[in-house]
């Protein structure tokens, strides 16, 4: 039984689209960490909203402008981390195009190499909104919480 050279060329071409599709699957795997991350801290953000408005109020939040004032926050931090969760599902959606792509220029031997430029531009761009996002609501969790030091008489 021998084999016909298009069908070893057609193997030899699919091997080759594993083998550059394996970069786009790495960083699928980087993202979906970070959406991990990133879901995790909405949780907590939602679930504290939750407990300021299901629960019975700490002293501190007994005054209503304060309360309003840690909901709104609350509001901004949420809408940032859910930006950030969109725009990495966004990038990671990208990413799995590109993979595509790839396995349908082989498949139907046709060329994608701008289709697939451009969808791994979109997809790093996106990324980069993400972690602009991610990175806006951890800088607003920082500064809206402060830890007090409190001196130990000896």
């Amino acid at each position: 039984m021998t084999s016909s050279p298009e069908l070893v060329m057609s193997f030899g071409d699919v091997a080759h689209a594993i083998q550059l599709a394996l970069a786009p699957v790495f960083l699928l795997t980087g993202i979906a960490g970070l959406l991990n991350v990133m879901a995790s801290r909405l949780a907590r953000i939602i679930d504290r909203g939750r407990s300021l408005t299901e629960e019975e109020l700490p002293v501190h939040l007994h005054d209503t402008d304060l309360l309003h004032k840690e909901l709104s926050r609350l509001e901004r931090r949420r809408h940032y981390a859910s930006s950030a969760i969109t725009a990495c599902t966004c990038s990671a959606l990208l990413v799995c195009m590109v993979v595509a792509f790839i396995f349908l220029q082989v498949l139907l031997q046709v060329e994608f190499k701008w289709v697939i430029s451009a969808l791994f531009t979109a997809s790093t761009l996106t990324l980069i909104v993400g972690l602009g996002y991610f990175l806006r609501e951890v800088h607003l969790a920082t500064r809206t919480v402060r830890i007090q030091i409190v001196a130990r008489a000896n």
